[in-house]
């Protein structure tokens, strides 16, 4: 599946992470429709102080959801497992600058045939992304200390996604700025204002009373401020 490139409009990109594993169909059923991707929270417990799972587990999200995904490997050592997540079916692989051989890892990504994502911590500066952008089609700006879901976004980092919003259009290239963290329905209007154009939304999603609507709602507010 080809992954969708930017069209002017803000997406919702659901974290798996926040699903309930017990019936993942029904829990990624209401999420499916007007999302753009599916993310997928990659975590080692070395990069970030959690564990999550491994590339075994894409077959089954895609075998409940007709959407591409979004592989983010917050994981140490990359580049050892590119070719595994590209073999079990992502559609787009990120991975973090401050990882270990993080440009190798890119390199890889693309070596695959598969559009690659970097990704820069709260404390990282913006210019760190300026070597991947004629690589990647996807920047991804945490919004929240990676390693665990339901955190508070943190609206200091918009800044930094102004910054990288201006550095993405000089290129004239369609790259994709992707928040993730404490993203809800307030704070996704913050994000996109900052000129985000992808929204990860985990626990405020999938714990929402009616997740569908939910999409409905931000879409349809995010509209107005496109």
């Amino acid at each position: 599946m080809k992954f969708p490139l930017p069209e002017g409009k803000a997406v919702i990109a659901p974290s798996v992470l926040s699903a309930d594993f017990s019936d993942l169909r029904s829990s990624l059923a209401p999420v499916n429709a007007g999302s753009g991707w599916i993310h997928f929270d990659v975590m080692d417990g070395l990069f970030v102080p959690n564990i999550s799972f491994g590339p075994v587990l894409i077959p089954a999200v895609k075998k409940c959801s007709p959407l591409c995904v979004d592989a983010h490997l917050m994981i140490k050592y990359p580049a050892r497992y590119i070719e595994a997540f590209a073999k079990a079916g992502a559609d787009l692989i990120t991975v973090h600058e401050e990882s270990e051989n993080s440009m190798e890892a890119v390199d890889r990504i693309t070596a695959t045939g598969l559009p690659a994502g970097i990704s820069i911590k709260p404390h990282t500066p913006a210019e760190k992304i300026i070597p991947f952008l004629d690589k990647v089609s996807l920047i991804l700006v945490m919004t929240v200390e990676p390693g665990f879901g339901g955190q508070k976004f943190m609206a200091d980092m918009m800044p930094k996604v102004r910054e990288i919003r201006g550095l993405i259009n000089k290129t004239g290239r369609k790259i994709w700025l992707q928040a993730d963290g404490g993203i809800n329905e307030n704070t996704s209007e913050e994000a996109v204002r900052a000129g985000a154009d992808s929204l990860v939304m985990g626990s405020a999603l999938f714990k929402a009373g009616n997740p569908a609507d939910l999409i409905t709602n931000i879409g349809l507010n995010l509209k107005k401020l496109q």
